[in-house]
């Protein structure tokens, strides 16, 4: 027999308390008790390390504001930058953000998707991996309330021809003037981690922007 003892197992890392977690919500969510309050709520689907998050959060603290992001580990990074920053209006959760509209979040209950530098997904075989397909828009429609805002952002023209034809197949959402960039007046001051990085390399960036009639 072995004389070693064995180490006890390492305690789990409670998860940051902006994580959503779904098994304490209903189905579909009640957004009253996700954030404790009846303020608008905005929603951002592929959030990132959560910079556009904290950001419009603490430009808009009447707002609510909701990140979906399928890979685990930068949602939890964003979570923990709202922890950090004691932003209390935002909620990040890791999940598959096309399952998420489709089965919790109600019908006309947001007043804005935002939907910035998805994956491109470059080889053919799998651009059927694209967020930014039939089924989305069509939630989009659906769980937007009227006159709510649907924010696009890409650096890819090929993946913004193809956005720009889908909504065009959608006359349920008028076309609004494109979005002009802000002047980043420091580090954080920009849309995402992505626009920073792409804006100090030069490279173009396409906006959209539409509104449900």
């Amino acid at each position: 027999m072995s004389d070693v003892t064995p180490r006890p197992p390492r305690p789990l890392k409670p998860l940051p308390k902006a994580i959503l977690a779904l098994s304490q919500q209903s189905q579909p969510l009640d957004w009253s008790m996700v954030f404790g309050n009846d303020h608008p709520v905005e929603l951002e689907v592929g959030s990132g390390k959560g910079l556009f998050l904290a950001r419009e959060a603490r430009r808009k603290p009447e707002h609510n504001f909701l990140g979906i992001e399928i890979a685990v580990k930068y949602a939890k990074e964003a979570a923990h930058r709202i922890d950090k920053n004691e932003i209390p209006n935002v909620q990040v959760h890791p999940g598959d953000a096309l399952d998420f509209l489709a089965r919790y979040v109600p019908t006309e209950s947001l007043v804005a998707v935002h939907v910035y530098f998805p994956d491109p997904w470059w080889k053919a075989r799998h651009r059927k991996r694209r967020v930014f397909r039939e089924p989305l828009v069509l939630d989009v429609y659906r769980t937007l309330k009227v006159g709510g805002d649907f924010w696009v952002v890409t650096d890819v023209h090929e993946y913004y021809e193809v956005i720009l034809s889908l909504m065009a197949t959608h006359p349920e959402f008028d076309v609004q003037p494109e979005p002009e960039p802000n002047t980043p007046e420091h580090e954080l001051d920009y849309l995402t981690n992505f626009e920073r990085k792409y804006r100090i390399e030069g490279r173009p960036i396409y906006r959209a922007h539409y509104r449900k009639r």
